[in-house]
């Protein structure tokens, strides 16, 4: 994925994608719903004491927007590329944050408990954004893997993982009935998604675009 360093995301596109990264940190302490957060989530503090591993896994991947913030103010302000080892650890909560979103979705995969009766366009419409974010933008970073700058790289998983998962709790719990202040995560989330989308598939886009500088630089040198 070693690319020179005129490859490396545009001011613009850093300046977006901060703005949305700040915006998901603070969703990450918003309610998504019954006045419950991502961040009363990972702490299993869910009305009526019902936390559970469940809970944990949804809120966990809401906080993937920390390590999008710092690395799009590490492009802003660092002349420096990422470091190996924090890319490392970011694949790791990466992979991590997918197991989990994929747990989640398996008792709906498969229909489990009261899922059983649930009705077609339902069950659809909640696995076909998660699980299509996964493969569609998964199949992409391995085929594209060496004609992708690092840093956008891990940019790309984290919006995988996020938006995965997001994708998920938006299909979930925006029909659910309620105040908008009991749901303001789940209405801010839905806001920022297609944005989020936007900039993953622009990150691809360019890929195609450093593939071919590549080939033409080839081609240069090739007496």
């Amino acid at each position: 994925m070693d690319t020179r360093e005129r490859n490396q995301p545009l001011l613009w596109f850093n300046i977006i994608g901060l703005v949305l990264s700040l915006t998901a940190a603070a969703t990450a302490f918003l309610p998504i719903a019954l006045y419950t957060s991502p961040w009363d989530a990972v702490r299993l503090r869910v009305p009526g004491n019902q936390g559970n591993w469940w809970h944990f896994l949804i809120g966990s991947p809401f906080f993937l927007a920390f390590p999008m913030v710092w690395l799009h103010l590490r492009s802003l302000f660092s002349t420096r590329p990422s470091t190996r080892l924090g890319r490392r650890v970011i694949w790791m909560l990466v992979a991590l944050s997918l197991c989990g979103t994929i747990a989640v979705t398996v008792p709906f995969l498969l229909r489990l408990g009261n899922l059983a009766h649930m009705k077609e366009s339902r069950w659809l419409s909640i696995l076909g954004p998660t699980l299509g974010i996964i493969i569609a933008s998964g199949a992409m970073l391995f085929v594209r893997r060496r004609d992708i700058v690092a840093t956008s790289a891990c940019l790309a998983g984290l919006y995988t993982a996020y938006l995965a998962n997001a994708a998920f709790c938006v299909a979930v719990y925006a029909p659910m009935p309620g105040t908008a202040g009991s749901r303001a995560g789940s209405i801010t989330t839905l806001v920022i998604l297609w944005p989020m989308l936007l900039e993953m598939a622009w990150i691809f886009v360019r890929s195609f675009k450093n593939a071919a500088l590549k080939k033409r630089n080839t081609a240069t040198a090739t007496p």
